[in-house]
């Protein structure tokens, strides 16, 4: 596996186009506060065959104000965390900064490439010391154009999830982060919903940011299962980000809309069936792996021994399969036509089997 960044991230963007789409999974707070479990869940993600393995890099305190405000509440009605406060919810959910040279370490052990997305300049810190390969940047982070320009100054790629963003908004994120000198950057089309319905995804949206901005894109996803992630894949995503958690029945924070490994194993899988589905090209006719079905085409057949002189009619030929004699659309040009010699049931009506037809 390349060291190099920009290579590693290229390697990713080209297989995506001709074979499997880059599969990111996001770990998040499924760690549930329990490195082992951490460490576990990478385990199995490293068996599902996808290629990286997203981590976020923040405190409480980074995050937000020590505050029982009503600003600094989620709502009550949201579905997940109402009514909890914030600095409560990020200091569970959060991956404590003393566990990412493990984490990066035993994920690079099990063949996955390891980043995260940071949430301030002491993230990016503690990720470069970790040597993270690219950086993420989270759709409520897009506005956080200084942060966006200190994770571009390291030269690394950048993921931008999209979530909540006007196009005006994304191009100033994209704008900071070349003018920072950032390598490759990927938009990510969102929906910043959790989870989402899948009626929200917008995935036309991929299109567009593709070619407004020219750049590759992929899906940050969050609703339920893996079908609105195959079909972004189809449409031309080259990218899927999706939670996992070892079981969704631990109700952790992120649980509800994270898939377990067995599921992140067939996104991987289906992905790279829909990315082959969509080869370039139209394809007509016989195509490859078709040869033996196209064998039993129905064509004309000879149904009874015939004489010389008999003709063609319902009980001498019918079309049946397998390929092999006249086409079917020939049957009314040759009925009412004799036979030029005695021929056996089972033979392929061909021409040089019939005489010319009787009459004027």
């Amino acid at each position: 596996m390349t060291t190099d960044p920009g290579a590693l991230v290229a390697q990713l963007l080209a297989d995506a186009e001709t074979a499997r789409p880059w599969v990111i999974a996001e770990l998040s707070a499924n760690h549930d506060g329990s490195l082992e479990r951490a460490l576990a869940t990478i385990d199995a993600i490293a068996a599902t065959g996808a290629q990286t393995v997203k981590f976020q890099t923040y405190t409480a305190d980074s995050m937000t104000l020590d505050s029982t405000e009503p600003a600094f509440r989620v709502t009550d009605g949201h579905g997940l965390w109402g009514g909890r406060g914030l600095y409560d919810l990020y200091r569970e959910a959060g991956t404590p900064y003393e566990w990412h040279a493990q984490l990066f370490s035993h994920a690079r052990e099990r063949g996955l490439t390891p980043f995260s997305s940071p949430f301030d300049a002491a993230a990016v810190e503690l990720l470069e010391s970790v040597d993270c390969a690219v950086y993420k940047i989270a759709s409520a982070e897009l506005l956080d154009l200084p942060l966006i320009r200190l994770a571009a100054s390291t030269g690394k790629p950048l993921v931008i999830s999209t979530g909540m963003a006007t196009l005006g908004e994304v191009d100033a994120a994209l704008s900071a982060a070349r003018g920072a000198g950032s390598g490759q950057v990927v938009l990510l089309s969102c929906t910043a919903a959790y989870p989402a319905d899948p009626a929200q995804s917008h995935l036309a949206n991929i299109a567009v940011l593709r070619d407004a901005f020219g750049v590759p894109v992929g899906l940050s996803d969050h609703t339920p299962g893996i079908g609105v992630p195959i079909a972004a894949v189809a449409l031309g995503a080259v990218a899927v980000e999706k939670h996992i958690t070892l079981s969704r029945d631990g109700g952790g924070v992120d649980s509800a809309f994270s898939l377990e490994p067995s599921e992140l194993a067939a996104l991987v899988r289906e992905c790279a069936a829909a990315r082959a589905a969509v080869s370039p090209g139209p394809a007509f006719g016989v195509r490859p792996g078709e040869e033996e079905t196209a064998r039993f085409r129905r064509s004309l057949w000879v149904t009874r021994d015939v004489a010389a002189g008999e003709v063609v009619g319902p009980d001498t030929v019918r079309a049946l399969r397998p390929a092999g004699g006249l086409l079917p659309g020939t049957l009314e040009q040759v009925t009412g036509r004799p036979f030029a010699r005695a021929v056996r049931r089972g033979t392929p009506l061909g021409w040089d089997l019939l005489d010319a037809p009787v009459g004027p």
